[in-house]
């Protein structure tokens, strides 16, 4: 959330452009590198093989096959002298549905013979995975609806036969996502539970046009792996004249008094919490738990800019979801180059928490250039980067209620990315109605969930220009 740096990489237009039918064919070359790895992360000109051919990264990718997609991340710099002795995996067998949500459905099979890199999951004939074990669970899911799924292997040499399919069906009941009792356009902003030179606030001066506050942050527990703790800091406690955690509870009752939500934020730049495993999972629903009843926290915020486990953190989420009941809020804040593609971890927990995801909030900030869903290169700090990444998105699996666009609230809120808070307004009328557009114009329209910035704070610096433009705006969405 408060990373300076640029995080994404910009990647020049020419990049995405193909080479000439009419080409003449590359010389055989002999290849060197490494096979290609769906789990391994690539930036621009690193080098792979992959089906006997070498392939270049023309920009940052993970998951994204060689050849998948003409305008996709790599180049093919020809094919290897010699062939190889590597052949195509067969066709994996034994392929079968077992546990089946109302948004997902898990599927497992049998590895075939030879040499194996990974799996390649199918949706009704559309790849919607890349696993390296033989077993995936498939998210983002409608339902009551039946669907066909199959699955192929795949190394160096090649993928195989699509595995025999089978069916399965979603159970009823998950097709609406969480409210937590917010309307159904939210204005969030975060808190500062710190002093970098922004207004310090108490949390009752947070003005009533936020609907949502994010309380950043909570601190790693370093006695207990994946737990986390809060208090409140002790500068701004200084800066206020004396702010105690007594004053901070009986804020939160009088936000909620107003109408207002507040839920505790985990991560930012230097947040180091890890939920790899089981027993972190357990430790940090446990202590996110008892901080929503110790302090009346309506739910949790995701902002890890350090790495997530989206299987862990899913299941650490659903646990919270379950001990807080139907109105936890659970929202997320991951950065632009986290949910560049539905292969990437960051997506994949966003979809696998759909079920109790309440909002996510991309931070389209700190982020350079980026692709959005039409293939094109797009620039931060202008309303194309707004609609065109929320594209991905709301494509990739989310709901529109779901989506929210995050901004600085101020230049001095972040390192890049600003944008007036009138143009905000115009993707948010862009993605529900058309209008309003930059260049990139949406084939489908979409009412998104609302908008966030970083942060009350920075917005009080700045006459609160944020939320007096965007918040009343929210109100007048479809």
């Amino acid at each position: 959330m408060l990373a300076a740096g640029l995080l994404g990489t910009a990647t020049p237009a020419a990049a995405a452009k193909p080479a000439s039918s009419g080409a003449a064919a590359a010389p055989a070359i002999s290849c060197t590198a490494d096979a290609w790895s769906a789990s391994a992360v690539y930036v621009g000109g690193d080098q792979v093989s992959y089906a006997d051919h070498q392939w270049t990264a023309k920009w940052w990718t993970q998951g994204e096959t060689p050849g998948a997609a003409e305008w996709g991340p790599w180049r093919d710099d020809g094919a290897c002298d010699g062939g190889g002795g590597t052949t195509a995996p067969g066709a994996p067998t034994g392929l079968s549905a077992g546990a089946v949500t109302s948004s997902s459905v898990t599927l497992s099979w049998t590895a075939p013979g030879g040499d194996v890199t990974g799996y390649h999951v199918y949706r009704d004939g559309t790849s919607v995975a890349t696993v390296t074990g033989t077993s995936a669970t498939v998210t983002g899911l409608a339902a009551s609806t039946s669907y066909s799924f199959t699955v192929s292997a795949y190394n160096s040499a090649g993928e195989s036969p699509r595995s025999a399919a089978v069916s399965a069906t979603t159970t009823s009941g998950g097709g609406t996502p969480p409210s937590g009792e917010l309307p159904t356009h939210v204005l969030t902003g975060y808190w500062q539970d710190f002093d970098n030179g922004a207004t310090a606030l108490r949390l009752s001066d947070v003005p009533e046009s936020y609907d949502l506050i994010a309380v950043a942050f909570a601190n790693a527990d370093p006695s207990k792996p994946g737990a986390v703790t809060f208090s409140v800091d002790s500068g701004l406690s200084g800066q206020l004249g004396g702010y105690t955690d007594a004053d901070f509870r009986a804020d939160v009752a009088t936000v909620h008094a107003r109408g207002q939500k507040v839920i505790l934020s985990v991560g930012g730049q230097n947040g180091t919490i890890s939920v790899a495993d089981p027993t972190a999972a357990s430790n940090f629903a446990g202590s996110i738990t008892a901080l929503m009843q110790q302090y009346g926290f309506d739910g949790v915020d995701i902002d890890l800019e350090n790495g997530v486990n989206a299987t862990y953190m899913s299941q650490a989420l659903h646990q919270i979801a379950s001990a807080g009941g139907s109105d936890t809020i659970i929202t997320m804040a991951p950065q632009t180059i986290d949910m560049q593609s539905t292969g990437m971890e960051y997506f994949k927990l966003a979809l696998a928490a759909k079920d109790v995801l309440t909002i996510d909030n991309m931070q389209y900030y700190n982020s350079g250039s980026m692709l959005g869903c039409d293939g094109n290169v797009y620039s931060q700090g202008t309303e194309n980067f707004l609609t065109a990444l929320a594209c991905i998105q709301l494509k990739g699996g989310l709901a529109p209620g779901q989506v929210g666009l995050g901004l600085p609230a101020s230049g001095s809120a972040a390192g890049g990315g600003y944008v007036s808070p009138s143009t905000v307004n115009d993707a948010l009328d862009c993605l529900a109605t058309g209008t309003h557009c930059g260049s990139y114009v949406p084939d489908t329209h979409w009412s998104v969930r609302g908008a966030m910035t970083w942060s009350i704070n920075w917005d009080a610096s700045n006459g609160y220009a944020f939320a007096n433009t965007v918040g009343p705006h929210l109100d007048t969405l479809p």
